[in-house]
C-alpha cells in the first residue's frame, strides 16, 4: 500500500508516494528530497537538530510523521535564502560568530526564525533564551546564538517598520 502526502517543500510543490506511513519528515526531506542541511541528531526530539518550519511554526522533523503533513508548508535552511541574499537571522549569525562546529546551526537557525516569527523572542535575553532552550548546542556557542536572535530580531522589526 502506498500513502500520497502533498507538500509545498522551500515553495516548491511536492507529491510524493510513501510506502510506509511511519516515515518521518526529517527522514523524507533527507533521504528522499536530498536537503540535508537538516540533521539528524538524537532522532528523539531533544536536541532541536532536525528543526524546520511548517506552516510558519517550528517542530522537530524528528518526531512528525510525514503522511499527518498532508498540504502543509515546510521550509528548511535551504528555502531561507533569497537566491544569493542570506536571511537576516543567517546574516545575524555570521555576524556574531553564533556557531563553533556548525552541525547544530541550521537547527538553530530554523528555531531563531520560528521563535521570530512567532513573536516570541522580543529583546530580553533571558526570553530568547528561554524561546531557544529546545536546541542544543556541544560547542555551547549560546552567548553568539543569543545575540544573533536578538540583532536579527531588531533587523526585522525595523524592517516592518520602514515598510
Amino acid at each position: 500500500m502506498n500513502w500520497t502526502v502533498r507538500l509545498a517543500v522551500n515553495g516548491e510543490p511536492r507529491t510524493l508516494a510513501l510506502d510506509d506511513p511511519r516515515v518521518t519528515l526529517l527522514d523524507l526531506l533527507r533521504e528522499r528530497l536530498h536537503l540535508t542541511g537538516t540533521k539528524k541528531g538524537c532522532d528523539r526530539g531533544q536536541c532541536g537538530a532536525c528543526t524546520v518550519l511548517v506552516d510558519g511554526r517550528r517542530i522537530n522533523s524528528c518526531l512528525t510523521l510525514a503522511v499527518s503533513l498532508d498540504g502543509a508548508a515546510i521550509t528548511t535552511i535551504e528555502g531561507l535564502a533569497q537566491g544569493d541574499r542570506l536571511h537576516p537571522v543567517q546574516e545575524a549569525f555570521i555576524a556574531h560568530d553564533a556557531l563553533q562546529c556548525g552541525f547544530c546551526t541550521p537547527g538553530q537557525i530554523m528555531s531563531a526564525v520560528g521563535l521570530i516569527n512567532e513573536g516570541q523572542a522580543g529583546d530580553d535575553p533571558e526570553r530568547v533564551r528561554e524561546g531557544m532552550s529546545g536546541n542544543l548546542c556541544r560547542c555551547s556557542a549560546y552567548v553568539g546564538i543569543v545575540e544573533a536572535v536578538r540583532d536579527a530580531q531588531a533587523t526585522l522589526t525595523d524592517k516592518e517598520r520602514a515598510a
